[in-house]
């Protein structure tokens, strides 16, 4: 796989897939820097593709 920028669904799940093939890849390695620009990819498009907003202060001291 040719790491991209994902746009779609299916090449976030795509890649989702193949990072969990990468998993067990050596720092320093070509699958070890495909894996990071993986994950790098994915984290870019989960930021745009599914945001969280921030908690609201009065819900997180119910919390704690």
């Amino acid at each position: 796989m040719i790491p991209k920028i994902i746009k779609t669904e299916r090449e976030y799940e795509k890649a989702l897939a193949r990072i969990n093939d990468l998993m067990d890849s050596d720092p320093d390695t070509p699958e070890g820097d495909e894996l990071g620009l993986l994950v790098t990819m994915v984290e870019m498009y989960e930021k745009t593709g599914y945001p969280i907003d921030p908690p609201v202060p009065v819900e997180t001291l119910k919390f704690r």
